[in-house]
């Protein structure tokens, strides 16, 4: 699993800040999460390939978050895309995208498929073999949801020296991948847990932009691998988190805390300030594990 911040900083941009938008590569998949103003330029810098980008999740309509998806969408066009795009978001992102998309007379080559949410409960909004994902309801000015990025179970490792032991064929492999136990030319039944390995224990990513201190998503989340979670203000400015519908780095490690998550990483830092590296020390007086996102940090689990 592998999470590149392309954006993390709130409101406006900066020549030295971008605001929210990030790549999720996991099980194979590239969810591309939130676009904000300046999405395309950090997918260049960051060498991400485009063509990969089939599915985008926007949390709400706040232009920080999805201002960057008219010229993206109108980018894939102008590439020659020819896959289906998938985006995810509240009611009215079709609207707001499709109106622009007519006015400029720009309609795309592809076939460009939007998925309204209006649910206030969570619900699986995507789902294969590999990894479901999930809406995380939040508390913010506007609908707003989160996402919780879930891989499935895998297939078990082949022990190659207990296959070889056995003298089993190739012809074997992909049953017992799947679980099955083999049947000997002798009659003799080997179970399959001598043939293989527990398959990796499967990862989870949840990300929580923005929201309110909303301790409610606890049980939602609790244990995932790594969550990200907005945390905009210092506690010097906390205040300022219930007026605006935003949490301090303390809130987000208490919700990180409650959760028993493995890894937190804050994020959507206000631009009032002049360094991030104050969060990551109030976080920590609650919650241990924390990291602090940046834009173009990458991270690997």
């Amino acid at each position: 699993m592998k999470l590149t911040i392309l954006g993390c900083y709130a409101a406006t941009p900066r020549t030295m800040t971008n605001p929210t938008s990030q790549v999720l590569e996991i099980k194979n998949h590239m969810f591309l999460i939130d676009c904000g103003e300046g999405t395309q330029v950090q997918l260049r810098k960051n060498r991400i390939k485009f063509s990969r980008i089939n599915h985008i999740f926007i949390s709400h309509l706040h232009g920080d978050h999805f201002f960057g998806l008219p010229g993206l969408v109108s980018t894939f066009r102008l590439l020659g895309r020819d896959k289906d795009l998938h985006i995810y978001g509240p009611k009215g992102i079709k609207e707001a995208i499709t109106l622009l998309m007519k006015l400029g007379d720009s309609w795309t080559n592809y076939q460009l498929t939007f998925h309204e949410l209006t649910s206030k409960n969570s619900e699986i909004v995507f789902e294969d073999d590999k990894v479901s994902v999930a809406t995380i309801p939040l508390k913010h000015r506007v609908y707003t949801n989160g996402f919780l990025f879930r891989e499935k179970l895998g297939e078990r490792k082949l022990n190659i020296e207990a296959v070889a032991k056995y003298q089993i064929g190739k012809a074997h492999f992909r049953n017992i991948k799947q679980g099955t136990d083999v049947l000997l030319e002798d009659g003799t039944m080997v179970s399959n847990k001598k043939l293989t390995f527990d398959p990796p224990k499967p990862k989870s990513y949840a990300y929580c932009s923005d929201t309110g201190y909303k301790p409610d998503i606890v049980d939602q989340i609790k244990n995932v691998d790594v969550l990200y979670h907005e945390s905009t203000f210092l506690e010097s400015e906390a205040l300022l988190a219930p007026k605006t519908k935003h949490c301090t780095a303390k809130e987000a490690a208490a919700i990180a805390n409650a959760a028993d998550v493995g890894t937190l990483i804050l994020g959507h830092y206000s631009t009032r300030y002049k360094s991030i590296a104050p969060f990551k020390g109030e976080a920590q007086d609650i919650f241990a594990n924390v990291e602090l996102a940046d834009d173009g940090k990458v991270f690997e689990f």
